[in-house]
């Protein structure tokens, strides 16, 4: 086991930070752990350079010092869904690459956690999307549930998508997006009962990143039927 992927219920629902948080649980552990961002847009340009705020949280968090290029493999500028921003400059997201850069990663930390963009059905190009890229990859896929109004219908979508993918679910994680959020218990109750993976976590909801500590972890339920490198 060389680490997960995270992917999310739709955009905008916090997977960079749960990333974090689990990089922050991991770490915890003993373990070496690289985040990486294959696929971002909304880049903004720094000395000319395209460069992603969440790629850049990943690298400033990670265990050691890895080359920006090599996290987030393709950067675009416009803010919309990847297949049209890699069309506008010229480009095509290829999956082959991104799992090629993957595994170099994989042999220098213990942990890798990569990113996926958007939801789980976000296309890439024209003819591949954020599912196809968590098969080729073949690592345990983590779902993040941003905990609003409509993320029961969200969850349970992306749920059934991902069984059909064929892919290993390794579990779920609630995020306090919305601090006014009505009846959060009754919700995660919903998910726990409704969803076939089991639950990993929650993060309560958090305003800034210094007050975001380590993922509040079911460590047996987490590490349960897998091995990681040098786990202590």
């Amino acid at each position: 086991m060389a680490g997960f992927f995270i992917t999310g219920t739709d955009t905008g629902i916090g997977k960079t930070w749960v990333t974090l948080a689990l990089m922050r649980f991991l770490q915890a552990k003993g373990l070496s752990v690289i985040g990486m961002k294959p696929v971002a847009s909304g880049c903004f340009r720094d000395d000319g350079e395209l460069r992603n705020e969440d790629a850049m949280l990943l690298m400033k968090n990670a265990s050691l010092s890895v080359d920006y290029e090599k996290l987030n493999i393709y950067a675009f500028e416009q803010p919309v869904s990847p297949h049209i921003a890699a069309l506008a400059d010229g480009k095509i997201v290829n999956i082959a690459t991104i799992v090629e850069k993957c595994r170099l990663l994989e042999a220098l930390a213990d942990c890798v956690l990569v990113e996926g963009v958007g939801g789980w059905e976000v296309p890439l190009n024209a003819k591949e999307r954020v599912s196809h890229l968590a098969c080729a990859l073949k690592l345990p896929v983590i779902m993040v549930v941003g905990m609003r109004l409509g993320c029961l219908n969200h969850a349970f979508l992306t749920h059934d998508a991902m069984i059909r993918s064929g892919v290993s679910c390794h579990g779920w994680i609630a995020n306090g997006i919305d601090p006014d959020f009505l009846c959060l218990e009754e919700n995660l109750e919903t998910l726990k009962s409704g969803l076939s993976f089991p639950c990993l976590g929650v993060i309560p909801h958090c305003t800034n990143l210094d007050a975001l500590g380590a993922v509040n972890m079911d460590e047996k339920v987490f590490f349960q039927g897998i091995s990681l490198r040098n786990l202590a």
